[in-house]
């Protein structure tokens, strides 16, 4: 008796998403934004009083940043040589040499910065100033407040969209999102969002025009990014934080802390379908991704029995970061 063994190519967009590492962050207190500089192969974690920098090629932490109370989030001006983190607690913006990953100056904004976004074509810094219902404009070389823009409503994820020369913003408490003109620094557009209740995740698709929010009653709403005009949504999971969009994969993700999972959906230009439910860990609602590995960085802690109504508090010493590929 003869056999015949078959082959076949399974192409890397075809296999499942699956947790690959994780990175032991540990320390005391919670977090919020995960942010990547890819260019340097280094993570970003926004962990309560400072910014912990994880070298992603190695997954080892190779810094903590002091002196950042309150910190949101970081972005990097790669091309500048700078980063810069939102300081919510101080109502500052401090600024980050990335050579030797040392805080060198800090820069006065509006009430309790959240979202901070990089504009490299113009090299403007955008602090989403959450409780100020307000952005501020920094020029990232002179390390300046430049410009304020009044917002309608509370601003939480951002994204940028260098050729249209326009910024997007989900504005939580309107279910509502934003379309800022980074050249006459000014709010162009304001969209509802039908379906989505307190949108926070955003993320872009440049090449469609296509833009995703996701929201607390567990949806991604797809709008068109040149006239708001709703498109399709889809079913996320509980505790829905953050998006993001892989343009080589096609993947637009949602992390939903509540159920433990990442919902992987893929956009059919008319439609957007579920193609599955990647089980994460509990708690992990922040998330970003690394678009020259194609990695998703999430991360949680274990947790104490939760007081009613309050968010559970992180036991010490357990926080991680969970790394995702396929």
């Amino acid at each position: 008796m003869s056999f015949t063994f078959l082959t076949f190519a399974v192409s890397a967009k075809d296999t499942p998403f699956h947790l690959i590492t994780q990175i032991p962050i540990k320390g005391q207190g919670g977090w919020d934004y995960l942010s990547i500089d890819a260019k340097n192969h280094r993570l970003f974690v926004s962990h309560s009083d400072r910014i912990v920098v994880v070298d992603t090629e190695k997954n080892q932490i190779i810094k903590e940043i002091l002196n950042t109370p309150g910190i949101h989030g970081v972005a990097a001006a790669s091309d500048l040589n700078k980063a810069f983190s939102s300081d919510g607690k101080e109502g500052m913006v401090g600024v980050i040499e990335l050579t030797n990953l040392t805080l060198k100056s800090k820069i006065k904004v509006g009430e309790n910065p959240d979202t901070i976004l990089y504009e490299p074509s113009q090299h403007e810094v955008y602090a989403f100033n959450n409780r100020g219902n307000s952005v501020s404009v920094i020029d990232a070389k002179s390390e300046k407040v430049i410009a304020t823009i009044p917002l309608p409503g509370r601003p939480e994820f951002g994204a940028v969209d260098v050729a249209a020369k326009k910024i997007y913003v989900n504005i939580e408490d309107k279910n509502s999102i934003v379309s800022i003109d980074t050249l006459a620094h000014k709010v162009v557009s304001t969209w509802p969002l039908p379906g989505c209740e307190g949108p926070s995740g955003l993320a872009l698709n440049t090449k469609s025009h296509h833009l995703y929010s996701v929201c607390v009653n567990e949806k991604m709403v797809m709008i068109d990014s040149n006239d708001g005009h709703l498109i399709s949504s889809a079913e996320t999971g509980k505790g829905t934080d953050a998006a993001e969009f892989d343009p080589d994969l096609n993947l637009a993700f949602s992390s939903n802390g509540k159920s433990g999972t990442i919902t992987v959906v893929k956009d059919l230009t008319d439609k957007l379908s579920v193609v599955e439910n990647v089980k994460s860990q509990l708690g992990a609602r922040t998330m970003i991704l690394d678009p020259i590995d194609h990695h998703l960085y999430l991360i949680t802690a274990d947790f104490k029995p939760a007081k009613e109504g309050k968010r559970p508090k992180p036991v010490d010493g357990t926080q991680r970061v969970l790394v995702y590929g396929q």
